[in-house]
């Protein structure tokens, strides 16, 4: 009998060890894609957003790149003012249970 049948992915990756891992390159990808859509909609240039968020244009090279992990919560904020939305974070229950 498998050991996993009934388990679910995250308990496949907590298994693993990279449960945390994951879910913060996954929550970055999320960061990234909404700020740019967010630049998008508005018409900002990348030129202009920089501007805004008094950096320089690498640095927000960086915030938009999906694989680049290092962003803070100050320079999210930043990007969020520089669109006019603000940032909101929340903190869900964990579900141990497996999935049916």
């Amino acid at each position: 009998m498998n050991e996993h049948i009934g388990s679910n992915f995250d308990d496949f990756l907590a298994e693993d060890g990279i449960l945390e891992d994951v879910e913060a390159a996954a929550i970055k990808k999320v960061v990234a894609c909404l700020i740019r859509q967010s630049m998008d909609e508005a018409k900002i240039t990348k030129v202009e957003m920089a501007r805004r968020m008094d950096t320089s244009r690498g640095q927000l090279d960086r915030l938009l790149d999906p694989d680049n992990p290092s962003a803070t919560l100050a320079t999210i904020a930043k990007a969020a003012k520089a669109v006019g939305k603000r940032i909101s974070i929340s903190f869900d229950d964990i579900d141990n249970t497996a999935a049916a």
